[in-house]
């Protein structure tokens, strides 16, 4: 059984305490900014010579000082709820793609995982609260105290009005607060429910040994996959892509789906080797460890085919609507965009190519800590250029996503490791369990 140390307790205690301080420092300096420094802002931007824009919107209706002025107010102020929103869709995410991974385990009958199950388990235990979150701030939008997806703008798809949008206007059947708020509560609870419902029916196998248990244990899990295949893609289009609704992509949704499950593997790798190195899980090896390795580098490769492949198209077909979301990126968003292939994609590469180097302890969980930062910094870059535009280099922002990643990493720790105390460890109703236990990587 693993006990969650009062070390660790304090510091995730401590990583929400500093994380809403210095959130509730950036938002107090943000809400205090006034219309004269937001105007100087834009005009240092525009004098600058950046005048991409970073959303579709702004192409759209009146083009004069006033309504530019009006666009720009709107991107300051919506720093804060955009900085917690990255980083909220971003560690929910990584919780729901650990436990498809867990999922694919089950139904594939590996036996090689099962010393981790648990792991998967505790990581998965953190979506009804990163879940709660993401339903606050779905609240604060439909209720336009926050203004993250301009398409809820009714005056956008009102013909008779000067901002009228007709592309949002022809998507309005999906794109409407209703629909979208419903989609939302179904992606949570739905999420939620698979979770509760795999943990128990786990426990159950535990405690019955009952291959009939397992056999249900094993369509639930085939439940889930379908689940998170449909709704992963759904709620990249909802919390994601439909930031810029103008613009929209087929590969999105494999996109920002193996951002998270890449992130998931790299999670899973430092929760067991914490685990192993405080001998609560002795029986985890080398050989799990080397295969753990390989699907991080596996995911981090196939993130890179999805995000060139992406990129690649829309830049060769140059089509204006299109090609303006990465345009824009480059211009305003240099020292994030294109050098965060080194950290999620070259280090990787390099780093994990080896056989012999994913037996590394040391080695494999700096790579894990790595390809996490690297994919949270993918995620900025996904949402802060739709909702920030250019107005993010300033002390408001670096203090608020410094509060909303702190704020979320503690209750991540603290929701996980509280489960992973309640859990016992070692699967033993596990069918699988012996062929874990003597697993060897044959090469």
């Amino acid at each position: 059984m693993y006990s969650f140390s009062p070390k660790l307790k304090s510091t995730s205690i401590i990583l929400l305490v500093v994380g809403l301080v210095l959130f509730a420092i950036g938002f107090f300096m943000n809400k205090g900014m006034t219309t004269e420094k937001i105007e100087h802002m834009m005009e240092a931007v525009h004098s600058a010579g950046h005048t991409a824009p970073t959303h579709s919107s702004e192409m759209v209706g009146p083009q004069d000082h006033a309504s530019h002025l009006e666009h720009a107010e709107l991107q300051v102020h919506n720093q804060p709820l955009a900085s917690l929103h990255f980083v909220a869709v971003f560690f929910f995410g990584v919780s729901c793609a650990v436990l498809f991974f867990y999922c694919i385990q089950h139904a594939a009958h590996a036996g090689w995982p099962i010393i981790i199950t648990r792991v998967m388990e505790a990581i998965a235990s953190y979506i009804p609260y990163g879940g709660a979150i993401l339903v606050i701030m779905m609240i604060l939008n439909i209720t336009h105290n926050g203004h993250l997806f301009h398409w809820m703008d009714p005056e956008l798809t009102d013909p008779n009005s000067a901002h009228f949008d007709v592309i949002l206007f022809e998507k309005k059947r999906f794109l409407n607060i209703p629909f979208y708020a419903i989609r939302t509560i179904i992606y949570v609870v739905g999420a939620s429910f698979f979770a509760w419902k795999l943990k128990a029916q786990s426990k159950k196998v535990d405690e019955t040994k009952s291959k009939v248990d397992y056999q249900m244990l094993y369509r639930w899990a085939v439940g889930y996959i379908a689940f998170f295949g449909f709704a992963s893609a759904a709620w990249a289009w909802d919390w994601l892509m439909s930031i810029d609704p103008h613009w929209y992509s087929t590969m999105y949704i494999w996109y920002s789906m193996v951002s998270c499950l890449s992130s998931g593997i790299a999670m899973i790798i430092l929760l067991s080797v914490y685990l192993k190195k405080n001998g609560f899980l002795p029986q985890f090896n080398d050989n799990h460890l080397h295969d753990l390795g390989v699907f991080l580098f596996a995911t981090s490769m196939l993130w890179t085919y999805t995000w060139f492949a992406q990129f690649m198209l829309y830049w060769y077909a140059n089509v204006p609507e299109e090609v303006n979301y990465f345009f824009g990126r480059f211009q305003h968003y240099g020292p994030t965009f294109l050098p965060m292939l080194i950290i999620n994609f070259l280090l990787p590469l390099l780093v994990l190519v080896s056989s012999s180097i994913k037996r590394n302890y040391k080695v494999v969980t700096t790579m894990a800590v790595v390809v996490i930062l690297g994919h949270l910094l993918d995620y900025f870059n996904m949402v802060m250029p739709g909702t920030v535009g250019p107005y993010w280099k300033n002390p408001e922002v670096f203090l608020l996503i410094a509060g909303a990643v702190l704020f979320v990493a503690g209750l991540f720790m603290f929701t996980v490791l509280s489960a992973l105390s309640k859990l016992k460890l070692i699967p033993t109703g596990n069918p699988f369990l012996h062929e874990s236990e003597i697993y060897e990587y044959p090469f």
